[in-house]
């Protein structure tokens, strides 16, 4: 899909501010409500606006470790672990997103927990046990210098 000058400057403004009224982005991108509303609207048909959501302080809510732990799911002999692991994984509220990836490791996954007891308990009793795992990597974030920056609009 091409993007219209005015097309690029919302999807700027709505990542910067999600919850921005039509008239306040109107005024921002130089268009009367009504234009700017259909705009928003297709852009949100074609999937380009995916969601609208808000951004929580995970500490301020309880989560004390965040960890990115690569997983190495093998094929031998025919047999495909990903359709059980995919499965698994979504069915996991502790694993927030879940990357497949080139290189060593099958998956990266990015896990939040408690405290590092915690951890523990979803590494060892949750994700040692998905479908056809045969190794883990876990790295532990020690401090978020940047997180959910805008995408640029090419």
């Amino acid at each position: 899909m091409t993007f219209g000058k005015s097309d690029k400057k919302i999807l700027e403004l709505l990542q910067q501010d999600g919850r921005m009224t039509n008239v306040s982005l109107a005024e921002a991108i130089g268009v009367a409500p009504s234009p700017c509303l259909r705009k928003v609207r297709r852009l949100e048909e074609t999937g380009i606006i995916e969601n609208y959501t808000a951004m929580l302080d995970p500490a301020k809510i309880g989560i004390g470790a965040i960890a990115f732990v690569e997983v190495k799911v093998p094929r031998v002999t025919g047999k495909d672990f990903t359709p059980q692991f995919r499965k698994a994984v979504i069915a996991n509220p502790w694993i927030i997103e879940c990357f497949i990836t080139a290189g060593q490791f099958d998956f990266l996954l990015r896990v939040i927990a408690k405290d590092m007891h915690h951890y523990s308990e979803i590494a060892q009793e949750y994700i040692l046990r998905l479908p056809g795992v045969q190794d883990m990597r876990t790295t532990f974030v020690m401090e978020t210098v940047k997180k959910s920056a805008p995408l640029p609009i090419l």
